[in-house]
């Protein structure tokens, strides 16, 4: 029995795009349609391993995840996603061949000087922050995140957050070293210490901690990111890398966090 005709490979593509844009929609409708994540914080990562996986060079794994990241801010903007913390580079990426980390700060440099000037980040009125130890970048990045933070300063109603060397436990040492100096000038009791002072004495100090903690790559671990911010949050992982990630991924991460229960310890 001969074989039954196949449709072009090209009217496979229409279908499956079809279908996952139908898809999209209708799951995009059902998650603005219930209360979504405040604050979501994201681990991107896989860069390396999905310039590896396509033959490209790590330093072109990083410029597809920028990319991602571009789109990652329109999905929060159009679900309403009030405030957004990405890890950048951590504390231990430092260790990494010299010249992707040179890629990596003319990455970040350039991304803090396009973000004080995006009209999206001005017409939403979205404040841009570093947070992590500044000192351990080059001065151009330094300049970068300067120029950015103090073009969206007066901002207040979206909050967009890189974390950018950065490590949680270095986070809550530094607490700690200023609660200490507070003790030492006389100006605190070791008795007065408490979680919430503690939390006063984080980067993320004004903002509320985050609801979801979503990674990519299929690893299933916070590595050294919000330890203490993260205590209650929702964590969701997906096996996708992050420069691969598309908005379907993104939305089945919200929907995973509405069809949860958040308890709270209790």
């Amino acid at each position: 029995m001969a074989d039954e005709p196949r449709p072009p490979a090209y009217l496979s593509h229409v279908v499956g795009d079809a279908l996952r844009q139908a898809t999209e929609r209708r799951l995009l409708d059902l998650v603005k349609s219930e209360p979504v994540p405040r604050h979501l914080a994201i681990i991107m990562d896989g860069n390396r391993r999905f310039a590896q996986a396509h033959g490209l060079l790590a330093t072109e794994g990083h410029r597809k995840g920028r990319d991602t990241l571009e789109e990652l801010l329109n999905w929060c903007l159009d679900v309403g996603i009030r405030i957004l913390t990405v890890y950048a580079l951590s504390t231990e990426n430092f260790a990494r061949p010299p010249e992707e980390l040179e890629v990596l700060m003319d990455l970040f440099a350039r991304s803090f000087d396009e973000i004080a000037t995006d009209a999206r980040v001005h017409r939403h009125k979205i404040r841009v922050r570093a947070i992590g130890d500044r000192a351990a970048l080059p001065a151009r990045v330094q300049e970068a995140i300067r120029r950015a933070e103090a073009a969206t300063a007066a901002y207040d109603q979206y909050f967009y957050n890189v974390a950018i060397a950065y490590g949680g436990r270095d986070e809550i040492v530094e607490a700690i070293r200023r609660l200490a100096r507070e003790v030492r000038a006389g100006r605190l009791e070791p008795d007065q210490i408490t979680p919430e002072l503690v939390a006063q004495n984080l980067y993320t100090a004004d903002l509320p901690d985050p609801d979801l903690v979503f990674r990519t790559s299929g690893e299933e671990r916070i590595s050294n990111f919000l330890l203490w911010q993260s205590a209650y949050s929702e964590l969701y992982f997906s096996d996708v890398l992050w420069p691969g990630l598309t908005e379907l991924d993104f939305l089945r991460a919200i929907r995973a966090y509405q069809t949860r229960r958040r308890r709270y310890g209790h």
